[in-house]
């Protein structure tokens, strides 16, 4: 992972066991992150290229600029959330260098986790809750390459290739 835009790069090994932004208090006690009800959405890593994260577990997301698409790992594979090819600017970021040992870990196993990532939610019984914005599409006034939000509207999750919206529903 040679580009990365995100916040959580300027945080080196902290480790919290759960963690609110934009907002005074958590849900429930089930929740590890959760993001207050503004108009934004999280940006994802910005990494040059899927193959670039080679000990990405399952449930990682990254947006992939290769080819411009916002990806996920499940089964060991990775898969796109992006219809179409998006747009991305890397220009400000290219000459930077990353922090390889940047890395936020939230969760009661914060301290002796090893999960390779940028952010890492290390405990197994509790759940990120994604920024929920109504119709991100219409709401978003400048979203970011890689942004990624729970539309409220719509009851779908929405992610930003940098060009287009992509709305997905779970199957039943």
């Amino acid at each position: 992972m040679k580009k990365i835009i995100v916040m959580f790069l300027l945080i080196s090994s902290y480790s919290f066991s759960q963690l609110s932004i934009g907002k005074e208090e958590l849900t429930n006690s089930s929740v590890s992150l959760e993001f207050g009800n503004q108009n934004r959405g999280i940006i994802l890593p910005w990494v040059t290229s899927f193959n670039d994260v080679p000990n990405a577990v399952n449930g990682t997301f990254i947006y992939d600029l290769s080819d411009k698409k916002v990806k996920y790992r499940k089964g060991g594979a990775w898969y796109d959330l992006s219809i179409d090819t998006g747009e991305a600017n890397s220009a400000l970021q290219d000459a930077l260098n990353e922090n390889s040992d940047a890395k936020l870990v939230i969760g009661s196993q914060a301290n002796t986790d090893q999960t390779p990532g940028v952010l890492v939610l290390s405990d197994n019984n509790k759940a990120m809750i994604l920024p929920k914005v109504a119709s991100p599409h219409l709401n978003i006034v400048l979203p970011s390459a890689g942004m990624m939000a729970y539309d409220t509207a719509s009851r779908q999750l929405a992610v930003f290739n940098g060009k287009v919206w992509t709305f997905w529903k779970p199957t039943s």
